[in-house]
């Protein structure tokens, strides 16, 4: 398994994981979003800046998903990435999250300055949450109310990894 940067030709992968419910999956379908941002982006920095970034996930040189990251303020002076997924369907349930997750730490501590990197997912994602342990993050705790799904404020689970953690 390995990362690389997005091609034009993974933008319908990236648009697909956006816009159709079922590929996006119940924990990660919010609603419909604008897809010329997504294009936009692309043409405009091939969805890798200073802020952040996007990368595709390729198994047996076949996309399967994306990482991406972004970053966050944690005080006036101090910043952090937060980091997510998307995997297709028929990458899901296999042990692709947690290495695809260890890809993305191991580049984002190799190629930036930042000491943390965190995410946070549902509550109900027993997947992404043992996903991200055998990634080696660490719980941190519930964010109670922190995400707006299917109608409803729902509890996140935040988990971080730092870069003096010992390497998984």
């Amino acid at each position: 398994m390995r990362l690389r940067p997005v091609s034009e030709d993974d933008l319908p992968i990236l648009e697909k994981l956006r816009q159709d419910p079922d590929a996006a999956g119940e924990f990660t379908w919010v609603g419909w979003h604008n897809l010329r941002g997504l294009r936009r982006d692309w043409d405009e920095n091939g969805l890798i800046g200073p802020d952040g970034g996007m990368l595709m996930v390729i198994r047996d040189e076949e996309p399967v998903g994306r990482v991406s990251w972004w970053r966050r303020q944690t005080s006036p002076v101090s910043r952090c990435w937060e980091m997510g997924i998307g995997l297709l369907p028929e990458a899901r349930g296999h042990g692709y999250g947690a290495e695809a997750h260890r890809l993305l730490v191991r580049y984002l501590f190799a190629h930036t300055t930042e000491h943390r990197i965190q995410a946070a997912t549902e509550v109900g994602n027993v997947a992404e949450r043992r996903a991200l342990e055998k990634a080696g993050f660490t719980r941190e705790g519930v964010m109670r109310g922190a995400f707006w799904r299917d109608g409803e404020w729902r509890d996140d689970v935040i988990y971080s990894i730092l870069r003096t953690d010992p390497p998984v």
